[in-house]
């Protein structure tokens, strides 16, 4: 079984071997047993039912959450010679009519379809007569409300469970935490399941957080570095998505906005443009992004600061799916979080806003850490990063000067204990720095503060800077903040420690504007002729363009720059080029192959190290 395993994976893909976790999952699925399967994006996580449904009879039924994205892994999986097909509100009646008859005469493999179709009444009909060998629910955590995406039509799904008991059920995400993962099982009804965790380290990305100041300009700065990369840059509000789009197609950079705003026809003629490469950067709202299979993203921007962390990580991780080097940039301002908050105490449940405070924290804390940007990720999903620096988030490379704060520490923590100590009760952090900074408002004449020995004592700095402080000490755990509508800053058992014993206290700098960064070798690198990679990158296009498709359907960039680092100039060498199946090779070798050939009649082999 595993020869035939690879043998498949060789021939059809193009790998020459597996990723981790895949053929574990892979030969689970086979054995009929349901699989919970979490892999990062960009980890593989669509090979683990597309190749069990060419080694098995039968028909593999996909549930997937967006048509866009739909098509596109269809549109991969025909050019790789699978017979897939997809059934969506994208085709005509006659089109669908076709592809029912196809289904009827056992000519698939692979069906995708929206979670709301399945559940149609003649469809539980159709489903018992396809001879249905299995079932992949992606996007799974959309089953959870506690998931960063929930979308109510995923809980009908549990009913194909009693529709088709035998078959087995193999549910798929990207980034679920502890809590998402127990209610993905338990709501599909998942039997047993064989569960795979991989690990949530995207070794290929570079994480960074700079202070936002003027961030159209920094934005353009950042692009204009990237000339010939496709990047993303999310925003917070349509607005912001439609301005900064604005702004970049200005400066003559092909820049589109993708939002609910927009009427569907131009959302799509954007996406479409975008996975073409046509337009290079979409400015977008959070809407944009989970159906998009595009693996040549080399980039993420977040104009805004994001709501939770979950949303952060699976933003991000559409950069660099392909496992070339991959930048994402948050700007980050307090203001942001400020905004935020603003927009969850509109929320009328009670338990959702608490919910999403709590997550909102977590987010700017991560914001302004001065720890190792990856291992805070990692953390949040209960995973320990071994190393002490990652060598690819700022934090680690350039890492924040550090000041003896042990005075100031003891001003604020002595001002919170005062205040609990004369009042009886906590009050929020903006109270204790106006109290610090020896403000005349009312709340500090009504209740007395005026009268403590802690007023007025920090006026050596000022708002901003005292804020810090603040959240400072909450991350380094000396002060906690109370959950609710008003949070109050309480001392800890640690901060009655360090207050008593007067301890030293070493403080972070706050985030300042990047400087000069020192070159770094990165992760999934593949050092290549640049030359003649942009000429393949040209000839890519045009095919794509003359079959009506993404250019990463005919080949990825790993596979190009693999071509450009050794030079195939025959067909006969194109053997072992990474993402070169016999399909693909039988269809494009030979024009790539040329188009090398050609190159190196007028430009000489280029050789490398590594």
């Amino acid at each position: 079984m595993t020869d035939d395993l690879l043998i498949t994976l060789k021939t059809t893909f193009g790998y020459d071997a597996f990723r981790p976790l895949q053929r574990d999952i892979i030969e689970a699925s086979l054995a009929g047993k349901d699989v919970f399967a979490l892999l990062p994006t960009g980890g593989g996580k669509s090979l683990c039912f597309q190749l069990p449904a060419l080694v098995r009879p039968g028909l593999t039924v996909v549930v997937s959450p967006l048509i866009a994205l739909m098509k596109d892994q269809v549109d991969q999986l025909q050019a790789a010679g699978v017979a897939a097909t997809f059934l969506n509100s994208s085709l005509g009646s006659a089109e669908s009519r076709s592809r029912l008859a196809g289904l009827h005469r056992n000519e698939w493999r692979l069906l995708y379809v929206a979670p709301e179709r399945l559940m149609l009444d003649n469809w539980q009909e159709n489903l018992k007569a396809w001879n249905v060998a299995a079932i992949a629910i992606d996007e799974a955590h959309c089953v959870s409300e506690w998931g960063h995406d929930f979308r109510p039509e995923y809980r009908q799904i549990a009913k194909l469970r009693e529709l088709l008991p035998e078959v087995p059920v193999m549910a798929l995400t990207a980034t679920a935490t502890e809590r998402v993962r127990i209610d993905i099982v338990k709501h599909l009804k998942l039997r047993d399941p064989q569960i795979y965790v991989a690990s949530f380290n995207r070794p290929n990305l570079t994480y960074r957080v700079t202070p936002k100041d003027q961030p159209a300009k920094q934005i353009m700065e950042f692009v204009k570095r990237r000339e010939h990369e496709s990047g993303i840059v999310y925003c917070a509000t349509r607005a912001t998505a439609d301005r900064t789009a604005e702004a970049l197609a200005g400066r003559g950079l092909p820049a589109r906005a993708y939002h609910a705003g927009l009427d569907a026809d131009e959302r799509a003629r954007n996406q479409e443009l975008f996975l073409r490469d046509e337009v290079r950067i979409m400015c977008a709202t959070i809407a944009f992004g989970m159906g998009i299979n595009k693996p040549n993203v080399r980039w993420v921007i977040h104009y805004d600061l994001p709501k939770n962390i979950e949303g952060y990580y699976q933003e991000t991780g559409r950069a660099g799916r392909d496992g070339l080097p991959g930048d994402c940039l948050l700007l980050f301002s307090a203001g942001d979080a400020a905004k935020q908050t603003h927009f969850i105490d509109e929320m009328t449940n009670e338990h959702e806003r608490n919910v999403a405070r709590a997550q909102l924290r977590k987010m700017s804390h991560y914001g302004e850490s001065a720890g190792c940007r990856r291992a805070e990720l990692l953390d949040y999903f209960g995973e320990t990063f071994p190393l002490d620096n990652c060598g690819a988030c700022d934090n680690c490379l350039e890492p924040r000067e550090t000041y003896d704060g042990t005075l100031a520490a003891q001003k604020f923590l002595s001002c919170v204990y005062r205040i609990r100590q004369a009042s009886r009760f906590g009050c929020g952090a903006n109270h204790v720095i106006e109290v610090l900074t020896g403000a005349d408002t009312d709340k500090i004449r009504r209740w007395g503060h005026d009268q403590l020995s802690t007023y007025g004592i920090g006026k050596e700095l000022g708002r901003p800077q005292w804020a810090s402080v603040g959240r400072e000490l909450m991350r380094l755990g000396y002060l906690a903040q109370s959950e609710g509508e008003y949070p109050t800053l309480e001392l800890t058992a640690e901060g009655v420690e360090v207050l008593r014993s007067r301890a030293p206290i070493q403080l972070t700098k706050a985030l300042d504007l990047p400087k000069a960064r020192r070159v770094v070798r990165r992760e999934g690198e593949i050092a290549c002729d640049e030359i003649l990679f942009d000429r393949l990158r040209i000839l890519r296009k045009q095919l794509a363009d003359e079959r009506k498709v993404p250019a990463y359907v005919i080949f990825g960039d790993a596979t190009l720059r693999q071509m450009a680092r050794e030079y195939p100039d025959q067909e006969g060498r194109m053997e072992g080029i990474f993402g070169m199946g016999e399909k693909k090779r039988a269809e494009f070798g030979s024009a790539f192959a040329s188009a090398i050939a050609t190159f190196l009649e007028t430009n000489p082999r280029m050789t490398f190290n590594e």
